[in-house]
Order: C-alpha cells, then structure tokens, then sequence
C-alpha cells in the first residue's frame, strides 16, 4: 500500500480501496460467489492510520519546564488587621473561585477569614506562624511557567510575571521547590531569567529551534502551568508569524491555536524534536480563557535577549534616536516612492545619533546595510539588534531621490520617549483669502497657532479626506511635503508645486499633544 510520508495511508490509497470496495458490493448484488466478494474485501482492506502522539516529546522536555511562584511582600489592608490579609492582585476572598485551594481550606474549618476576631481565636494575636504579626510577610502574588536553559540552572520566563516580585521560587515537575534569584528582566521583549542553586545538580534543559524551520501548519506542543494547576500539555499548529499585536516597537510575534491560558505565560512551546519555538507570553481572549489564538515570542528573539540577559543582567541596544511611522500607499505616493515601504522619519530627536548624522523629518529609511527596510518595526528591530558603537549605512529617500547616510548607533536609554518636531518655523503671516479657501477645499480651516510655529487647525469638515485620516480640530500643521509652513499662502506654494510635479497627494506633517505625524492627502482639486 502506498503511504505518505508519516506512515499513514494516502487519501489517493483511500479512495482507490473504497472505491474497489464499492465494485466488491456491486458484484456481490449480482451474485456472484460470496467467496469472491471476500477476497476483493481482503486485497484492498485500509489500514488504519496511526494515531499521532506528542508522548515521547513530553516525556523528553518536561522536565526541563518549571512553574513560577512569584512572592512579594503584602502590607495589612487595616491597622487593626493582625497580618493574616488576603490581596489576590486586588481581589478579595469573596472573589476566589469556590474550587480556589484557600477557599476550600477555610471552608474545611469552618473560617472565613476576613472575620479577624474568629481568625485570632483559632490562630491567636499573632497569625498562624507566629511572630509579631507578620507584617511585610513574603506571600505569593503571582504565578507563571519557565524553563531551563541550561543544566547549571537557568531559568526563562515573561518579564510580566516576575516584574512585581521580590522573592521567586521554581517548582519541578517532581514538585521539588526550588528558590531562584532574578538575574535580568527586559521589559521591551518581555523576557526574564532566574538561576536556581542546584548545589551541584545538572538540570535537564532545553534548545532553541531555528526560526527558519518554523513553518505555518507546523504542530506544537505547549507546556506549562495553566490556573496554577501544575505541568500541563497542550498541542496545536503554528497559525501566523509576524504578528504584531502593539505590544512595543519589537512585536514579531508567533501565533499559536495550543490551548494557552492565564498562568502558561513563560512556559516554552516545542517542535516535535524538542526545540524551543516560543515562549507564550499573551492570548487573545474576549472570554478570559483559551479561544485558540495565543502568541509566543519566536526563539530567534529570546535567543539573543536571553544571552544579553545571561551575561550582563541586561540588554544593550542600538539607538537611532528618531521617531518613526509606516509609509502607507498615500505616504508613498505623495513622496514619489514607488511602493509603501520603510520608515518615514517624523523627528529626530536633538543631539541623537540620527540627528548627529543630518537625518531629517520626512526622511524615509528605505535600507539599512544594504538590505530592504520593510517598514518602521523593521527598522526598530534591526537597529535595535545591532551593538551600540556600531556604524551604520543607511538608505534614505529625500526630496524625490535616494541618499546614502552613515551613522553610529547610540545607545538606548532605558526610558526612551519618543521625540518632537522642532521647528524653526517665522512667526504667522496675514493669511490671503484665497489661500483660505484653497485649504478649505482640502476640509481644513487654519488660523495662527500660539506658539507662532505652523498653523493652527480651527475647523475640519466632517465628509473631508482630513477627517477621515484622522487630522482633529486642536491640532496644527507644522510642514507641507517637508517644507516648513507658517500660512496658509506657504501650504498653497507647495501644493501648486506638487501639482507642476505630477503628484496627487501631498505630505502634511500633523502635531498633537500625542507627538507628530506625518498624513497624505489628496490635491486634486487644488489649483
């Protein structure tokens, strides 16, 4: 029997022997002998396929995966409370499930235990362990999922679950408890390390997959520590990559339908040989529970960050120093760029490297040593990946042309913000009427701003292209396809220049409260 590549038979075997299976029927209708029926029966009998099983890979990596007991110091809720409080990340008691380990304990005994004057008369003055009250006592506040790195006993998980602790505690999946010290956390990517003192122990650990063998429709199989409830294993298929779910500049995320739940975040997801795709870190949940859709951080990123992590306590990155928004087909288009790609530069901020080096607002980032920038979280990324010190040549369309510029990274402070456009714009000027009416066309009424720099937006027409981009009321127009504007006469300059160009969208340059941005509207009808 011809069979596929895993064993199983193929669906064109299937159908052949149904198919013959079904002529055996036909033959057995006619009466022919019984005996003949029998043996065409035999000769195309279907095997059945074998059952898939992830056994053998969770036999080999479970004992590498940990669960995560975050501890932290929890302060009485009252001067009068004797230290025997109840703060489940700002839940009470009463909102426990009725199944929690804690409310089944005091329901044992009979105890509720915000009732302090029962709880002292069980336990005394001073709470259950004793002592003076227990005031600052280290209780668990949170719980996730990790695992070994190495056999010394390295530990990975999110940031997110230890970023609120002061004491940690890795439990094995023979329950042994294990205390662990924090080594580094990145809050960028979401990812921490522990170390556990094995005292000479080797711990079982696992590797990391390459991202390059990580393929949609591959299976996966997820293990961790779901709702506290210790090692459990799930499976499912790689569903996307590339997923960005606004989470921060580096979002590349691997989407993943392996039932992952509250208390799995950290825990790694494996390939059938054991390796390390991902470590789950968020869910999509209009439920609170697993709907299929989960997203782990790809190897390739935590194989670096981990390292970093591992030898320094922390991540040095590459900092431009530039605020940076997507080219859309608009943006493009009203820049001459013959397709919506790179990084469209808003502001570099002052005295940063890319400031240092003459890159400008307006300034599309189109490659980066020599390779294609995709789009402004391409560039974070790669920036972000490469040493602090290094030079970097980078491709940049100005002005209807490319340019090359050379920089040297600089490093990324850890409270980076984005930067403001700076403008240098002369006070406003009368505004002629005709100008008024050219920008009204455009849905926009303008007036001086108080600072005298751009133009103030007083008014925007609802059914405009404006509005429907976004530009609101309040905010104010600082350039114009990269040309300063302080009235409306300069916005008409440009656009009539545009015009002469062959453009049919200009780049308005758009300043909140929220920071600069850069939209492209149609000047069609402009004249």
């Amino acid at each position: 029997m011809l069979k596929n590549f895993n064993g199983r038979p193929s669906l064109a075997t299937v159908l052949k022997a149904s198919t013959v299976a079904g002529i055996a029927a036909a033959v057995l209708a006619t009466g022919v002998p019984l005996e003949i029926t029998r043996s065409y029966a035999e000769a195309v009998k279907v095997q059945a396929p074998a059952v898939p099983s992830f056994a053998n890979v969770v036999d080999a990596v479970s004992p590498a995966v940990v669960s995560v007991r975050v501890e932290n110091r929890v302060n009485p809720v009252a001067d009068n409370n004797d230290g025997f409080s109840f703060d489940f990340n700002g839940r009470g008691f009463d909102d426990l499930p009725d199944d929690h380990p804690l409310k089944r304990f005091f329901k044992q005994f009979g105890q509720d235990p915000n009732d302090q004057q029962g709880h002292q008369r069980r336990f005394g003055q001073n709470g259950p362990n004793g002592g003076p009250g227990g005031k600052g006592r280290l209780r668990p506040v949170a719980q996730g999922s990790g695992f070994f790195i190495s056999e010394d006993g390295y530990i990975v998980t999110n940031n997110h679950v230890v970023s609120d602790g002061q004491a940690f505690v890795a439990v094995t999946n023979d329950g042994t408890e294990l205390d662990a010290k924090l080594i580094g956390k990145d809050p960028r990517t979401d990812l921490a390390v522990l170390k556990v003192d094995g005292k000479g122990k080797k711990f079982t650990y696992v590797n990391w997959a390459d991202d390059n063998n990580v393929r949609v429709g591959d299976w996966v199989v997820a293990v961790g520590n779901p709702f506290g409830l210790g090692g459990t294993v799930t499976a499912g298929i790689v569903s996307a990559r590339g997923r960005d779910i606004g989470s921060g500049p580096y979002d590349d995320y691997l989407q993943v339908d392996a039932a992952v739940n509250r208390g799995n975040s950290g825990g790694p997801t494996f390939n059938l040989s054991g390796e390390v795709v991902g470590i789950n870190t968020a869910i999509f949940s209009p439920s609170g529970g697993s709907v299929g859709i989960a997203f782990a951080i790809p190897a390739s990123t935590a194989r670096d960050v981990v390292a970093d992590l591992m030898k320094d306590g922390q991540v040095s990155r590459g900092w431009l120093g530039v605020q940076i928004q997507p080219v859309t087909k608009d943006i493009a288009e009203s820049i001459g760029l013959s397709e919506p790609s790179g990084a469209l530069v808003v502001a570099p901020q002052a005295g940063s490297p890319g400031d240092k080096a003459g890159m400008k607002a307006g300034d599309v980032v189109t490659a980066l040593n020599g390779e294609t920038i995709k789009d402004a979280r391409d560039l974070s990324r790669r920036i972000g990946a490469m040493q602090p010190g290094s030079k970097v040549e980078l491709s940049v369309w100005r002005a209807g042309k490319a340019q090359p510029l050379t920089v040297e990274l600089g490093t990324l402070p850890i409270d980076q913000k984005d930067a403001s456009a700076d403008d240098n714009s002369q006070p406003q000027q009368p505004e002629a009427p005709a100008s008024e009416k050219a920008l009204a066309d455009l849905g926009l009424t303008v007036g001086p701003s108080d600072d005298g720099k751009g133009l103030a937006i007083t008014g925007i027409d609802p059914d405009s292209d404006a509005a429907d981009k976004g530009i609101k009321e309040g905010e104010k127009i600082t350039s114009v396809n990269n040309q300063e504007v302080s009235s409306a006469d300069d916005v008409v300059k440009v656009l009539n220049q545009a015009k002469k160009d062959g453009r049919t969208r200009a780049l308005f340059q758009i300043q909140s409260n929220e920071g600069s941005r850069f939209v492209a509207l149609p000047i069609n009808g402009q004249g």
